[in-house]
């Protein structure tokens, strides 16, 4: 719809996909080796050209032209990352343990509490395909929300 409106036509990227990983607090510690319980929330990036509005108006479209249940669980909203500490993974999605752990190292290591598992939300960043590129070969950026220890 972007591209296609009357003024200001605006062609561009789509981003990569990102996650939110969680946990309930009732469903025990926030563990990467233990993803059983885990709450999950998939979200892209989008131009800053793009309103509510325009939102609105694609997905009214696309409920004409491929209605789904899943499309009532699309939503347009901001997401503010705040202070946190990231790392490159490279390698497949099962090796992601250990470069947390290296994360999580760096944080405490720098004065800084990781608040996955209170209250934070681990985040990942999917800049390689998994139907495309070999699992050696995947580069995920994993990040977590961090404050300051006092």
């Amino acid at each position: 719809m972007s591209k296609l409106r009357q003024d200001d036509p605006v062609d561009y990227t789509v981003m990569a996909l990102e996650g939110l990983w969680w946990i309930d607090a009732s469903r025990g510690e926030f563990d990467i080796r233990q993803p059983g319980n885990w709450l999950w929330t998939v979200m892209m990036m989008q131009p800053e050209h793009i309103t509510p509005r325009m939102f609105r108006d694609a997905l009214a479209q696309l409920r004409k032209k491929k209605p789904s249940p899943a499309l009532d669980k699309l939503r347009f909203e901001t997401f503010r990352e705040g202070l946190c500490v990231q790392i490159m993974h490279i390698g497949p999605y099962t090796d992601e343990p250990a470069t947390v752990d290296k994360l999580r190292a760096f944080a405490a290591e720098n004065g800084l509490r990781d608040l996955v598992g209170r209250g934070g939300k681990h985040h990942e960043i999917y800049l390689g395909d998994p139907r495309k590129a070999a699992p050696s070969r995947l580069k995920t950026v994993l990040r977590h929300p961090v404050e300051k220890v006092k």
